[in-house]
């Protein structure tokens, strides 16, 4: 079941109900790696699923079943939930790969395939093409009712506890991370990963990273590099002071040396030191704030 505004609390200008709705066009995930980047096999992280359950799901959506990864540790459960946010390349081995590393560590781990009605990932080449044709068409009223069905999924379907509840997401899903912090009032953590915090205001996608730092709900770790070309590391310090000016709680992290995209082991951007220092972190801050 979606759950609207009114039965979560959420952001004003983001979520309305009911939600409009168009018909899916990925029926499953990427098979393997993403094809719009260069992948350097050698550093690439492979996560087994040795004492896990690990593997593609249907979520129920208004419109019909979203294509997500599902990990979980076996066991009874139930077990705090981390919702994960994709990059802009769709849910492929790298972000399964992150969902069976939260499953190791103990977490129920979710990855909704968030852009399944926009376009087919799967077969889209160039990263310029996926942000006009797919992300900047993408409501943020959208992907955040999926989030919220994922979430009620989870707990009554993965052995998931709705009471321990976080998101964690990357590049475009960082930015998301601030914006369904904002959304939840019952979200424990959030963890974001250089996600931009500016950008253009349409009205699919009214508000940005930054204009919702000081309305966040849970406190929020956020994770970004020195050497972001397309991040000021000024924008984020910037966040972190407006969150902190309204009461809220930012942890920011910057790495002088890494630039955008420093956690994407099968991409060229990986740097280990700040990657393995920044998973660290996301996890103990996690825990420390009742994820865990």
């Amino acid at each position: 079941m979606i759950m609207a505004d009114a039965d979560i609390g959420g952001l004003d200008g983001l979520v309305t109900s009911p939600l409009s709705r168009r018909g899916f066009v990925m029926t499953s995930l990427i098979s393997g790696w993403t094809v719009a980047t260069t992948r350097v096999e050698a550093q690439v992280i492979h996560t087994d699923a040795a004492g896990i359950e690990a593997g593609e799901v249907k979520i129920p959506a208004a419109d019909g079943p979203m294509p997500a990864y599902r990990a979980v540790p076996d066991g009874a459960g139930p077990f705090p939930i981390v919702l994960v946010i994709e990059e802009i390349f769709g849910v492929h081995e790298y972000i399964k790969d992150i969902c069976r590393r939260l499953a190791k560590a103990g977490y129920c781990a979710v990855a909704p395939e968030l852009y399944a009605r926009q376009g087919d990932l799967s077969t889209m080449t160039d990263p310029k093409v996926i942000i006009r044709d797919v992300i900047s068409k993408t409501p943020d009223a959208q992907w955040i009712g999926d989030l919220d069905a994922t979430a009620a999924w989870a707990a009554s379907a993965a052995k998931g506890d709705p009471g321990r509840l976080g998101v964690m997401g990357w590049c475009r899903g960082g930015r998301d991370a601030w914006l369904y912090a904002a959304h939840r009032r019952d979200l424990k953590a959030a963890v974001a990963w250089y996600g931009p915090l500016g950008g253009e205001r349409t009205d699919i996608q009214p508000r940005t990273a930054g204009d919702v730092a000081a309305e966040i709900n849970a406190p929020l770790l956020a994770l970004y590099g020195g050497a972001d070309t397309g991040i000021p590391p000024a924008s984020a310090e910037e966040a972190r002071d407006k969150a902190k000016q309204a009461g809220k709680s930012v942890e920011l992290v910057i790495y002088p040396e890494a630039p955008h995209g420093f956690h994407a082991d099968y991409r060229p951007s990986y740097r280990k030191d700040a990657a393995e220092d920044g998973w660290n972190r996301a996890l103990a801050f996690l825990k420390a704030h009742g994820v865990g």
